[in-house]
């Protein structure tokens, strides 16, 4: 099963890189997933957005200075501690998004109009047990991960490569497209 979904998921993935290449020619692969992520967790500070994007805190330091700079990003420090600083959208990050999730609707709505009524809808009811799959194992995954004694130790990656020290009971924020 796992091989026919990626065999068959091209087209819908296909669909979703060609609306990014047309609508954030202004923005990164990286700095879009960063304005995601901002999005989904308004006020998220650099440590978290970091690990989110699975990055080194210098590394999503230097995205937002990027993201500042092209007006994507508004940094505010923050209530309680003036050295944490929040991380907020602007209007044109908004249109941003806007113009991608708007394009990427259109494209998939001219090939859903080619499938039949009783396709469409066996699509969308697998697509949304596919989603809350994903949610609930993800989750699993966050909690077993902030359950560990791993703060300070180096992680590595899957292939044995270190890939940065970062406090692993911090909550994981989950990854968009």
């Amino acid at each position: 099963m796992a091989v026919e979904l990626d065999a068959v998921a091209g087209a819908l993935l296909t669909v979703w890189e060609a609306a990014r290449e047309r609508t954030t020619s202004r923005v990164s692969g990286a700095q879009l997933r960063a304005i995601m992520l901002v999005e989904q967790h308004e006020g998220i500070n650099l440590r978290r957005l970091a690990t989110g994007l699975d990055m080194l805190l210098s590394s999503a330091s230097r995205l937002c200075d990027r993201l500042v700079a092209a007006g994507m990003l508004e940094r505010e420090p923050g209530r309680s501690d003036r050295r944490e600083i929040s991380l907020h959208l602007t209007p044109e990050a908004r249109r941003l998004l806007a113009e991608l999730r708007d394009d990427r609707r259109q494209q998939l709505a001219a090939i859903l109009a080619d499938m039949t009524p009783d396709g469409r809808q066996a699509l969308l009811r697998g697509m949304r047990e596919f989603d809350e799959a994903a949610r609930r194992r993800d989750a699993s995954v966050q909690s077993v991960e902030a359950a560990g004694p791993w703060d300070g130790v180096p992680v590595e990656h899957p292939a044995g490569v270190p890939t940065r020290d970062w406090p692993r009971s911090e909550p994981q924020v989950a990854r968009t497209a």
